[in-house]
């Protein structure tokens, strides 16, 4: 359980790669986002310590560097958040957050059949 740890968009991006490499030192989450922002490492270090600061992530000190483990479990936060944004937009129904993307034109009939087929799975 996440026990209600709200994190920004940019700490959720850390955090994902914490969730898929842990543990993982400061050094290996900067060479992680090198190529794919433009966080200096600096700027990535301010995010880890708010992690920490948070109660999301945890750290050992290994010789002269960190190393973060995640604190929170990856799939009670994604299943956290989608309740939250399941009660803030469509008062906690799914039927509604679909119906407002299909009529929004937000679903292609392949994501229609999609749906189709997992709710035909379930039964």
């Amino acid at each position: 359980m996440s026990g209600g740890v709200r994190i920004s968009e940019a700490e959720y991006e850390i955090m994902k790669v914490i969730w898929s490499s842990f543990p993982i030192s400061t050094n290996e989450v900067i060479e992680k986002f090198k190529d794919k922002n433009e966080w200096s490492p600096r700027t990535i270090q301010t995010l880890l310590s708010r992690l920490v600061k948070k109660g999301a992530v945890s750290f050992t000190k290994r010789s002269r560097e960190f190393v973060y483990s995640p604190v929170i479990n990856e799939n009670d936060y994604i299943n956290e958040e989608s309740e939250t944004f399941l009660n803030k937009f469509y008062n906690g129904t799914i039927n509604s957050m679909v119906m407002n993307f299909i009529e929004n034109d937000k679903l292609t009939h392949d994501d229609i059949e999609q749906l189709k087929k997992i709710l035909d799975d379930i039964d």
